[in-house]
């Protein structure tokens, strides 16, 4: 298959088919043409990789999980051990996120939203440290 051809089965865009090669998380051959050719395990490898980033998961963490799919002596407690730092880390971000919207609720609200020049979200925001995500 041609890189047109998998971009519309994997669902990726091509030019991100062509980074996912250039940092070498796939190595798909070339033809004498020197094209690429794709062949069934490039393109499971792809839709693992979109499954995978659809998830959060980062491009080293892809490439890891990537080695221990192909690795068939893995233990799979090597990846739920990356799964689950990477689900802590999905829990510290949405902690994060929770506290920024607090923040940004209690501006937003102690706001009148009127014609007057004073506004406490210009205030607040100005104030260095008054509105933390701690």
């Amino acid at each position: 298959m041609n890189i047109k051809e998998v971009a519309e089965v994997s669902g990726l865009p091509a030019k991100t088919i062509r980074y996912y090669e250039e940092i070498r998380l796939i190595c798909p051959l070339r033809g004498a043409n020197g094209y690429r050719v794709f062949g069934t395990s490039d393109i499971h490898k792809l839709s693992f990789i979109a499954r995978a980033r659809g998830l959060g998961f980062s491009i080293e963490e892809c490439r890891r999980l990537l080695a221990l799919y192909d690795d068939k002596k893995r233990a799979s407690a090597d990846v739920k051990a990356l799964a689950e730092v990477h689900l802590r880390d999905i829990a510290t971000k949405i902690k994060e996120l929770r506290a920024m919207e607090a923040a940004l609720q209690s501006l937003v609200h102690a706001c009148a939203g009127d014609a007057r020049p004073d506004c406490p979200i210009l205030m607040g925001l100005a104030k260095p440290g008054a509105v933390c995500c701690d």
